[in-house]
């Protein structure tokens, strides 16, 4: 089931798996990440897992980088991108939140990333897997 967002759109893939793309040219607000939290809370019972399918250019002010994927149940994130400049951001973004331990991985929407990043969320979303760093943060950590 697809939802609209006043920033992007969200679905749901799975009962615990939610795709998110966002809008082209939208700078990601304190509200907006709120506005996340909120549609998380109303429709997913549980731990889950994002599939950000970064297909438009977009960005985050410092406080949505601060706050984002802070959410209560949140267990692994896939991140799709189509260009090195997108895949950049997204390192970065690991990078600032590090101590936060996500437990996520990069894939290219180039290389049918979108179908491994959801084969990959469904693995990580089992009942009985227990959450890891993914193998990004363990380096970045390794290196401070």
């Amino acid at each position: 089931m697809k939802y609209r967002l006043s920033f992007g759109y969200f679905t749901l893939l799975a009962d615990n798996i939610v795709e998110v793309i966002i809008d082209d040219d939208v700078i990601m607000s304190l509200e907006m990440v709120e506005e996340c939290d909120l549609f998380f809370k109303t429709h997913i019972l549980g731990e889950f897992g994002m599939l950000i399918n970064r297909i438009n250019k977009y960005t985050y002010s410092y406080e949505a980088q601060l706050t984002i994927g802070s959410y209560q149940g949140l267990k692994a994130i896939a991140f799709v991108y189509y260009s090195d400049k997108c895949k950049n951001l997204f390192e970065e973004l690991n990078v600032a939140r590090a101590y936060d331990h996500w437990n996520s991985q990069l894939f290219s929407g180039l290389d049918l990333g979108w179908q491994q990043a959801l084969n990959w969320l469904e693995q990580e979303l089992l009942p009985d897997k227990k959450q890891v760093e993914s193998n990004f943060i363990k380096e970045c950590l390794k290196g401070r």
